[in-house]
């Protein structure tokens, strides 16, 4: 398949369209408009400092449905201890900015370019992007950060620097989506830690037609 090459109209190929990896396009840029559409297209950028802007789609896809949520027992204790507190949209830059430095075991580098770190900032301030923090004594120390539009929410990235604290932000948010009944969170690719916590992979076929049906519903937009 060959991948196709953006302009500057604010448009994007058929996701199935994409190569056998899931990279479907290059080029264009990450404004408002441009990644706006591509979220609602099942479609979104990942790619390093010295590449050009990558868009993907990738088949299968892996998504948590709220209600398949596993949480185990050391997970449950952590919660119920209470040592942890929870907040939403309150350090936006400061979980994007620690999950860029966050070692992944299956990359070099970070795929949180500054232009990333840019244009993720703004769609939070329209309210389309959110963070979820987990705080231990009044500090950060782990949190995830994701776009929401109508009953689906599009998992970015997740840190901690305490045992457990990146899985509480994870649950406390599912339980805020349950309560909202969102459809779905897109974890995009397949990962061992979100595949033990009840993700699963589904066909690009199937996600897209959950998308489309999760889209009918208006975006809860603004500060959460």
């Amino acid at each position: 398949m060959p991948v196709y090459a953006l302009d500057e109209r604010f448009i994007f190929p058929d996701p199935n369209l994409a190569d056998e990896s899931g990279l479907l396009a290059v080029g264009g840029d990450l404004s408002q408009e441009r990644l706006m559409l591509a979220y609602s297209q099942g479609i979104f950028p990942w790619y390093a400092e010295d590449e050009p802007i990558m868009w993907w789609s990738p088949n299968p896809r892996m998504i948590l449905f709220p209600d398949e949520l596993k949480v185990s027992k050391s997970l449950k204790q952590s919660i119920n201890n209470k040592e942890f507190e929870i907040k939403f949209d309150t350090l936006f830059e400061k979980v994007i900015s620690n999950c860029s430095k966050s070692p992944r075991s299956d990359q070099d580098g970070t795929w949180i370019t500054e232009q990333m770190k840019q244009a993720y900032t703004n769609l939070h301030q329209l309210g389309y992007a959110h963070s979820v923090e987990t705080y231990f004594n009044g500090e950060l120390v782990g949190g995830l950060y994701g776009i929401s539009l109508g009953k689906a929410f599009f998992g970015e990235s997740m840190f901690f620097t305490k045992r457990d604290a990146s899985k509480i932000a994870l649950y406390f948010l599912v339980q805020k989506l349950k309560e909202w009944d969102f459809h779905f969170i897109d974890a995009q690719v397949e990962t061992e830690h979100l595949k033990s916590m009840g993700a699963q992979l589904i066909s690009r076929k199937e996600f897209l037609i959950s998308l489309n049906t999760a889209l009918n519903f208006p975006t809860i937009q603004g500060k959460w």
